[in-house]
């Protein structure tokens, strides 16, 4: 069954759940309502805390089991010292789904008491996160080993309008969450280029946007040849999908998302080593992105314009990939000297940001697992951000700390062009491994004219080798996030 968000005012002592799962500070004090929950229980949650048994230290978890009727287990679950935010609320929240999916008690109310409209956004967004799964290709266990899968989370909070938007904002976003991290979680011979169709066809129907679809046809007409370069050595068809949603005037310029779809990456001729190479898979995770951030706006009914624009292929190796020393041109006219056809992704975004230009965006953001020096940089917790606008980029960088996906700025001085300069082109895919994200970056900032201009390199956040703890391993659902935040933050101005 598909997973369920719902908000209830009821009283915690009157809900009849499996599991009620109750968030809690550093060193907690019990108010009226926990108290009330713990009647039933003779006392026993104020007993553990007054014994120190539970001391609300971030993602600690104690569980006693109640009755047949009211609440039959709760979970104390610490958020720790930290002040509250969405992103601190999201993670308890998260926390408590996977102990609840560990249980099987298939439901679960959910409580952080005192909690304002933004953190029961973040509650919204932990409890999807912390239930996803893609158990799709999985061959289920033997009846008798089986947990029930968290299927229903009800958050309990005031009876404000305030509180109603934050939890449907916290429900959009985890929706488009859940379409970023499928995409993502999907094995490359299950999410090709033209799942990305079928998705953005899903989404414009349900939204009222419009989509364009490019193939590779369309794109030799548009003399895309830096993208289509990627494309030659695979049989499967590229494709480029722009979602156009209305939400204000027709004359109001757009925010453009842009996403890489890299649905495998081998690094075609330049091939990558065998160990880990399944992980490229999730080289497609800022396109994943743009869907998913596409199908929020859509829910959240925005009053902003928001183009979405994916351009997806893979990387392959044959006898008619695209070679080192290769020179392509792109469709704003600059020749590229291929000297690492690793560096891929570059390829595919030069072509994508010229194509936005016709949108006439008042702010384009780009979002790529671009480069692995941007793992070596800031390593898992931090997206790596660019721009040609400091105004933008400080935008942006606001927009990824409130949705729980932090950012740090890194240069685009003009010296490190000298790396990126070709002897037989206008410029070389790749400056070799010193500075490697800004070389990047920079080679984007060719193909822009005109609009600014923000770079998400979310190559080590967009998903996880090891578990998290708050979530699994696998796909972090970044940069939805951050791309709802800014549509959002521009809606509120």
């Amino acid at each position: 069954m598909p997973f369920s968000l719902q908000l209830s005012h009821t009283a915690p002592a009157s809900v009849d759940s499996p599991l009620l799962a109750i968030i809690l500070p550093q060193d907690p004090s019990l108010d009226a309502a926990v108290r009330a929950v713990d009647t039933p229980l003779a006392g026993a949650i104020q007993r553990s805390i007054t014994r120190r048994d539970f001391r609300g230290g971030r993602d600690e978890t104690m569980l006693f089991v109640g009755g047949d009727t009211g609440a039959q287990r709760v979970l104390l679950v610490g958020r720790g010292s930290a002040t509250l935010t969405r992103a601190v609320a999201r993670r308890a929240a998260a926390i408590a789904a996977r102990q609840a999916g560990k249980l099987g008690t298939g439901a679960m109310h959910l409580l952080l008491d005192g909690a304002d409209a933004e953190a029961i956004e973040g509650l919204a967004l932990g409890a999807a996160a912390g239930s996803w799964a893609y158990p799709d290709l999985q061959t289920p266990p033997p009846e008798k080993d089986r947990r029930a899968q968290l299927e229903s989370v009800t958050v309990l909070g005031a009876d404000t309008d305030a509180v109603r938007a934050g939890f449907a904002a916290g429900t959009a976003v985890a929706e488009g969450q859940a379409i970023a991290k499928r995409l993502g979680m999907m094995p490359g011979n299950v999410c090709t280029p033209e799942t990305f169709v079928e998705v953005g066809r899903e989404i414009a129907a349900r939204h009222g946007m419009t989509i364009t679809v490019l193939g590779r046809a369309e794109m030799e007409q548009e003399k895309m040849g830096s993208f289509l370069c990627v494309a030659q050595g695979t049989p499967e068809e590229p494709r480029l999908v722009a979602l156009e949603y209305h939400g204000a005037a027709p004359d109001q310029q757009p925010i453009v998302l842009i996403g890489k779809g890299l649905c495998f990456d081998t690094g075609g001729i330049s091939i990558k080593p065998a160990p880990e190479m399944e992980w490229m898979k999730f080289d497609m995770s800022g396109a994943g992105g743009v869907m998913g951030a596409m199908e929020a706006i859509g829910r959240l009914q925005l009053p902003v314009n928001v183009v979405g624009i994916i351009g997806s292929t893979t990387n392959m190796p044959s006898g008619t990939a695209v070679k080192p020393g290769d020179v392509v041109r792109a469709s704003n006219g600059k020749t590229i000297e291929i000297i690492n056809t690793d560096a891929e992704g570059r390829l595919v975004l030069a072509d994508l940001l010229v194509f936005a230009k016709r949108f006439n965006p008042a702010l384009a953001v780009d979002a790529a697992t671009l480069t692995g020096a941007i793992v070596i940089g800031l390593g898992a917790n931090a997206v790596g951000v660019f721009g040609s606008d400091t105004s933008a980029v400080d935008e942006v960088l606001a927009a990824g700390t409130a949705a729980g996906e932090p950012g740090w700025p890194l240069p685009l001085w003009g010296e490190y062009k000298e790396q990126i300069k070709s002897d037989v082109a206008d410029l070389k895919n790749t400056g070799g491994r010193a500075a490697g994200a800004i070389t990047a970056a920079l080679f984007l900032q060719e193909f822009v004219d005109g609009y600014p201009w923000v770079h998400l390199d979310v190559a080590g956040t967009a998903y996880s080798q090891v578990d998290l703890g708050w979530i699994p391993k696998g796909p972090t659902g970044t940069p939805v996030g951050t791309f709802v935040e800014i549509v959002r933050a521009r809606a509120r101005r």
